[in-house]
């Protein structure tokens, strides 16, 4: 058994955002610049004892409510089955069976989850009303989250392990249908991942041009490679989107509104390539999945897509562009104890560990504070 070193965890954000102030009027009653209460927010920073102190008595808490040493992290024995699959790290299912700890690789599909979700109630369209299974409380504690970043789910299972009444409810959306969704009041966050250009953040400017001047945070989430899934071996060579054109591969596209067809049109649009000149512009699947599929079953080669998702599929994969999935949170919002959970998890270091084990993600920008509406 080896333990290595706990790492600190700062609740600072929740606590200063459940008491309605802003970073800026919080760095003015302690006496600090707004730069300082960010870096101490997104963890580059740790204050020494007497701001600590004046950060607690400003916000009616304890330095402990602010700053916490997280859990020191175990490392313990595992038999590991089917191990030929494993990595050389790998993400694992893991329980212990006789007192010996048991896991089996995440890895491929088996990192995917195929089987029927469970569901919170009935809906009778006649009446228009639900018969629900869940209690008050469970709903209280039920965030629903619309997005396609695939790590979602990983997020909500840290997000029940650190509280286990807190659930989160992932519905899969373009970034386009997320944030309109976000906007009629269909959910408490969305997640969006456009690729930037040279007129800057595109996720902040699609999240203010959609929320209709709603006050909203945006927090990172995940980096993660966007491209095309191939078959296996990349039997037609594709190097680059250029690659498409000519009618001698078959593609298949994203939706309107898709932050990948957002991607594919924009590298069209810079070869100077018509959309009528690529085989399958206009047949469209509704998610990275489907697209996998499609190059799997043999009826295209090539879709757009995740370094995750192809590897899972035991797809190559050629790399177009990394970006950055955001997580979208109305301001009214933001103290609701579920969402307060959820901000703090994004700050957990064992999140961040097991996000860079995903093929094509990285961590660096997890729970940092993108932009403020």
């Amino acid at each position: 058994m080896k333990t290595r070193s706990a790492g600190m965890v700062c609740h600072l954000k929740s606590v200063r955002q459940s008491r309605g102030l802003s970073q800026i009027q919080l760095a003015d009653l302690v006496g600090v610049k707004r730069q300082a209460i960010y870096d101490m927010e997104s963890g580059k920073y740790m204050p020494n004892t007497v701001l600590a102190l004046r950060l607690a008595r400003r916000l009616a808490c304890t330095v402990e409510d602010l700053f916490c040493e997280q859990a020191a992290v175990v490392d313990q024995p595992l038999t590991l089955v089917e191990d030929e699959q494993a990595w050389a790290r790998s993400r694992v299912a893991v329980a212990r069976i006789r007192e010996r700890l048991v896991g089996y690789p995440l890895v491929g599909r088996s990192s995917l989850n195929d089987g029927l979700r469970p569901a919170d109630g009935l809906f009778s369209k006649a009446t228009g009303t639900v018969q629900l299974f869940c209690s008050e409380a469970n709903l209280d504690n039920t965030i629903l989250l619309l997005g396609c970043d695939p790590a979602f789910s990983v997020l909500s299972s840290h997000v029940s392990r650190a509280a286990p009444e807190i659930r989160i409810r992932c519905r899969f959306a373009s970034s386009e249908r997320a944030l309109r969704g976000l906007a009629a009041g269909h959910a408490h966050l969305a997640g969006t991942h456009l690729h930037n250009k040279e007129s800057g953040e595109a996720n902040v400017a699609l999240a203010r041009s959609l929320l209709g001047g709603a006050k909203a945070t945006l927090i990172g989430f995940s980096l993660m490679e966007e491209g095309l899934m191939v078959a296996p071996g990349n039997p037609c060579a594709i190097r680059t989107v250029a690659d498409l054109a000519g009618h001698k591969v078959r593609l298949v596209n994203r939706e309107t509104g898709a932050a990948l067809r957002n991607l594919l049109d924009d590298y069209l649009d810079r070869f100077g390539i018509p959309e009528n000149a690529v085989a399958g512009y206009d047949q469209e699947v509704k998610s990275h999945i489907e697209g996998a599929q499609m190059v799997a079953y043999h009826f295209a080669d090539a879709a757009l897509g995740l370094r995750a998702i192809a590897a899972a599929y035991g797809l190559d994969f050629v790399p177009v562009a990394a970006v950055r999935c955001d997580l979208v949170i109305p301001a009214d919002l933001l103290s609701q104890r579920a969402v307060s959970i959820l901000l703090d998890t994004l700050q957990d270091r064992r999140l961040r560990d097991e996000l860079i084990t995903l093929p094509g993600y990285e961590a660096s920008r997890t729970g940092a504070v993108i932009a403020e509406l």
